[in-house]
């Protein structure tokens, strides 16, 4: 059987020849790739921004582009001075198609992911769009607090090395011993909480104790700027009660998982058979495709779809796997493809050709752990 239930696909109109590519220029110089510089030091956090956006009939605004997650990197990289993502957008303002001119590499792992989970006005489709990003570095022990709080709630590099948490705990005297100990922690009621599609919101609450360990002085010091979780996460906090003692400057999240941003419609399998195919849709395995979930894409709750085309020996083994189409980025190709190169099904005595299998990454109608704070200590 397939993996996933058919969807419906539009009928191809015929169209006037399509106007020239839009082109932003890549680097031409051949020597090697300068080191990224940092000018306090490493480790670093690694930050990726827009320098140039457009479309075959002119510019782009990328207010509706998520901001790429922050990486970090313990010591100097060489890095290419830009990479270009290229992509059209539908008529929903669904970026789709997406595909780089390079690879970013793990620093940039969030890229296109961040782009698949961006949003354009609605009713404009437009085609042979591009946007250039330019990566930069910053010192953890210079960097904000704020910009550091934000690497912890998605760490896609690995922790936050000492360096910055001793950037954070000097903001007061919540760390110094005898630390606060939670005597009532409230929580938000965070059904009642909009989530943002394709990005984690988080909170955090920077406040005082008095001498019985009731919060004041409540104020958002770090935000993924969500109003609602901001709101009910200064409140939570003035309901929680800590153990006695006046301290300064402590501070507590509250985080809240992304709302999935749904993949284009699905195109059905008879699209893609070719002629004299002789697979079927019924197949067994002997070992099924390892389901994977890409995760840069899972992270913001992307979801997305690869149709895939290949022949099965007569032993059962894999090949001729290509990819056929797949949305709204080239990556769910990739993995649909690694994923049913892993797999092997049942022997048969001529083999088949032909067979087509669509892969549908979902993600779950719920990310509950991601909808709590980081723990019971008051940083």
């Amino acid at each position: 059987m397939p993996l996933i239930a058919a969807l419906s696909i539009a009928a191809l109109a015929s169209t006037p020849p399509p106007p020239p590519p839009i082109v932003i220029p890549a680097p031409v110089d051949k020597s090697p790739l300068p080191l990224l510089e940092s000018a306090d030091g490493w480790p670093a956090l690694i930050s990726w921004n827009i320098t140039d956006a457009r479309c075959n009939d002119g510019a782009l605004d990328t207010a509706g582009v998520k901001a790429v997650f922050r990486a970090m990197s313990n010591r100097p990289i060489r890095s290419a001075a830009q990479i270009i993502y290229r992509f059209d957008i539908d008529a929903d303002g669904r970026p789709i198609s997406i595909e780089s001119d390079g690879s970013p590499g793990a620093l940039g792992q969030d890229l296109p992911a961040s782009l698949a989970a961006s949003r354009f006005p609605v009713g404009q489709a437009r085609t042979r769009c591009a946007i250039r990003y330019r990566v930069s570095a910053q010192a953890v022990g210079a960097a904000a607090p704020p910009d550091l709080l934000a690497y912890t709630m998605t760490p896609i590099s690995g922790p936050l090395p000492k360096e910055g948490w001793a950037r954070i705990r000097d903001i007061g005297t919540c760390a110094e011993p005898p630390r606060p100990r939670p005597l009532l922690r409230a929580f938000p009621d965070f059904s009642k909480i909009p989530a943002t599609p394709g990005r984690k919101d988080w909170s955090f609450v920077l406040y005082d104790t008095d001498a019985k360990g009731r919060p004041v002085n409540l104020k958002t010091f770090a935000t993924s700027g969500n109003r609602e979780l901001d709101a009910a996460a200064r409140n939570a906090v003035a309901r929680s009660r800590f153990t006695g003692g006046v301290r300064k400057q402590c501070l507590y999240p509250y985080r809240r998982a992304p709302e999935a941003v749904l993949a284009p419609p699905i195109p059905d399998a008879d699209a893609f058979r070719p002629q004299g195919a002789t697979c079927g849709d019924d197949r067994a395995w002997d070992r099924k495709p390892a389901l994977i979930y890409p995760a840069a894409y899972r992270r913001r709750a992307v979801e997305g779809w690869a149709v895939l085309t290949y022949d099965i020996a007569p032993w059962g083994e894999i090949g001729n796997v290509k990819v056929a189409a797949a949305q709204p980025a080239a990556d769910f190709g990739t993995q649909a493809q690694r994923m049913l190169l892993s797999a092997r099904a049942a022997a048969s005595p001529q083999g088949w050709t032909g067979c087509v299998e669509r892969v549908r990454f979902q993600m779950g109608t719920a990310q509950d752990d991601d909808d709590k704070p980081d723990s019971d200590d008051a940083t």
